[in-house]
């Protein structure tokens, strides 16, 4: 398989990330490789609200995998089956994911270019494949959902200065206080010490977390 497309997202590494698609409803763009960018191929697209995109965890890729992982959900301290997860640690490092289509910029110098929200996908992650979400076939809402049973839920109050807030573009602002709330840090380190930070939005966001309030230390 070769990729048809990639993802620009403000997400420049895997800390960080939302743990699913549509936890946050993030900006993002879909531009397609240059043998791809044909209209036609997108015709009728733009009446689904949303999409489901098969990517690859391309910095997961790995030559050995494990028949266990440690889901973040579980503390990142009990082992799980490989296949009962959506671990990006696979045997084929392919990724899923539910987004919804905001809208399609037809003409662009990059071609057709789908701008979506709700992507849980690094910036430069390729995309293998594009396919329509569709409710009365892909919506399950009894199932039972193992040891995720609900989503999870803002656990942090969250301050940031409006100035270092305003060192981020505008579309990203809302959005980043939303994954701090969620709590980004791996499940296993709770050191209200330790100082984290990550990458997003062409920035360095650093904070600390004391007793439920995550601080915003520094974004540069």
């Amino acid at each position: 398989m070769i990729p048809i497309a990639h993802i620009e997202s403000p997400f420049d590494g895997k800390f960080g990330i939302p743990r699913q698609s549509g936890l946050v409803e993030v900006p993002a763009r879909l531009v397609f490789e240059p043998e791809y960018r044909v209209a036609e191929a997108l015709r009728g697209i733009e009446d689904f609200d949303y999409l489901w995109l098969i990517w690859q965890f391309s910095e997961s890729v790995r030559e050995e995998w494990s028949p266990t992982v440690r889901p973040p959900r579980l503390g990142g301290n009990q082992r799980m089956g490989v296949f009962a997860t959506r671990s990006p640690f696979r045997p084929n490092a392919m990724g899923l994911s539910s987004v919804r289509l905001h809208s399609v910029q037809w003409h662009t110098p990059q071609g057709p270019v789908l701008h979506l929200l709700g992507c849980d996908l690094m910036n430069g992650t390729p995309v293998y494949d594009i396919k329509p979400y569709i409710p009365y076939t892909d919506s399950h809402p009894q199932a039972r959902s193992g040891f995720a049973p609900q989503a999870p839920e803002a656990r942090l109050q969250v301050r940031c200065d409006e100035a270092l807030l305003a060192k981020i573009e505008p579309q990203y602002r809302t959005p980043l206080l939303q994954l701090l709330a969620l709590d980004p840090r791996p499940q296993y380190q709770r050191d209200a010490e330790r100082k984290y930070t990550f990458g997003y939005a062409k920035r360095d966001v650093t904070f600390q977390v004391s007793e439920g309030t995550l601080s915003v230390l520094a974004i540069e």
